[in-house]
């Protein structure tokens, strides 16, 4: 969707600060919204892909004044309230007023290692891909109203296949709760300039993974 999450190639949000890579967290907090988030996710009710739709859907006077994890944190709260989990009341009063729906489906602390070391995977079988490495393509230049891994900047744009990755879970229907839908992954490379103009560096090219709906021969 055009969230305020796709903001790639576009001017007026200040230059990129790198931070220590040592660094995860900068305040307790910050670690018990990652749990509550992990835990809050065993209940069900929501799949990878919902979860980054509703991060993007926060507006963007939210989104923009918030940090990284207090926008998983509205995110968090917005799921489950659409679950049904909390209500307004809960949230304003800081605890909860009843209890939760789905009791008997815990995350476990001793289970969490094996949570965390799992992932979650999205490679699938599905189809055969349709394009093959050094294809030209180009990506459809459509404006969704749900979740799409398709940045904007990259819209509409020519490129080349450079790797094909196997079949993979759709975000755009998964985050819908339409199916997985698995399907091609493409590493397509673009030459800055069809991105952002004759102004671009010439030497610079920008690759991005691309789903094979997202794709049509150039």
């Amino acid at each position: 969707m055009n969230g305020p999450q796709d903001i790639g190639g576009r001017h007026g949000f200040g230059s990129v600060q790198p931070e220590d890579e040592t660094v995860r967290f900068h305040g307790a907090w910050e670690k018990r919204v990652l749990g509550v988030t992990l835990a809050a996710g065993a209940l069900g009710y929501w799949n990878l892909d919902a979860s980054r739709h509703a991060r993007e859907s926060l507006p963007p006077k939210i989104y923009y004044g918030a940090s990284y994890y207090e926008i998983w944190l509205r995110a968090l709260e917005a799921l489950l309230q659409t679950a049904g989990e909390v209500t307004a009341e809960e949230l304003a009063a800081g605890h909860a007023q009843s209890p939760g729906k789905r009791t008997e489906r815990r995350l476990s602390p001793e289970a969490v290692p094996g949570v965390l070391a799992k992932g979650g995977p999205t490679d699938r079988s599905g189809p055969a891909p349709v394009f093959a490495v050094g294809d030209r393509v180009r990506t459809r230049n459509h404006q969704p109203a749900g979740h799409t891994r398709l940045p904007g900047y990259a819209r509409g744009r020519t490129g080349t296949v450079i790797a094909i990755h196997g079949a993979h879970v759709y975000p755009d229907s998964n985050a819908v709760f339409a199916g997985e839908a698995p399907c091609p992954l493409y590493t397509v490379r673009f030459d800055a300039s069809e991105l952002y103009g004759t102004d671009a560096d010439p030497t610079l090219t920008v690759s991005i993974e691309a789903w094979e709906p997202y794709l049509e021969r150039a």
